[in-house]
């Protein structure tokens, strides 16, 4: 998001096409509170996170967008044993916490954008 306010090249490793989900910090502590409030019988891993997978190439694409950025996008060599997905599975949130995440990705950027902006004003 900096380099794209700054106008500088975003790099992308590999062609791209590689998939990852974020998940907007607000909905991340909703998460960690919402296991907080559980009886201690609750216990093992529980995933948080979102599962709306974008590409690399689509979240640059859509970083530009956003801050209206004219950037270019360069693409690098992929990094050795790069997983190429990554997505949680939430179901076990949802049935356990009753939790999902609420803030997709566009409206989490657009917040974090605008963070930056104040920031590097």
């Amino acid at each position: 998001i900096v380099r794209a306010l700054e106008g500088a090249p975003l790099s992308i490793y590999g062609d791209g096409s590689y998939s990852r989900s974020f998940c907007y910090v607000d909905d991340l502590l909703d998460g960690i509170l919402a296991l907080m409030d559980t009886d201690t019988e609750v216990t093992g891993p529980i995933n948080l996170g979102n599962n709306q997978e974008v590409t690399m190439l689509e979240l640059a694409q859509l970083v530009l967008r956003l801050t209206g950025s004219t950037s270019k996008i360069e693409f690098e060599d992929s990094v050795p044993d790069d997983p190429k997905q990554r997505c949680p599975d939430l179901r076990h949130a949802f049935d356990t916490l009753g939790w999902s995440p609420s803030i997709a990705l566009e409206e989490g950027l657009s917040r974090t954008i605008e963070y930056f902006r104040q920031r590097l004003a």
